[in-house]
């Protein structure tokens, strides 16, 4: 490998918008994401999957086996 071609490898601070940070390595700066692990309500729990015009059951009803 030639010597002096790489960027620099450091510690990083990433912090999001609810105010949790992570310190990890990167050849980037300090960051801020808007959002993150902590906060992400697929990651907490309150994601709600909403079915408003019945998509599902039209499904199952036009692909119903009969056994």
């Amino acid at each position: 490998m030639k010597a002096e071609i790489h960027p620099s490898y450091e510690d990083t601070t990433i912090t999001c918008a609810c105010g949790h940070a992570y310190t990890i390595r990167s050849t980037g700066k300090d960051m801020r994401i808007n959002t993150c692990a902590a906060c992400h309500p697929f990651f907490t729990g309150q994601a709600k999957y909403v079915d408003t015009e019945g998509r599902v059951e039209r499904f199952m009803k036009r692909y119903q086996t009969d056994k």
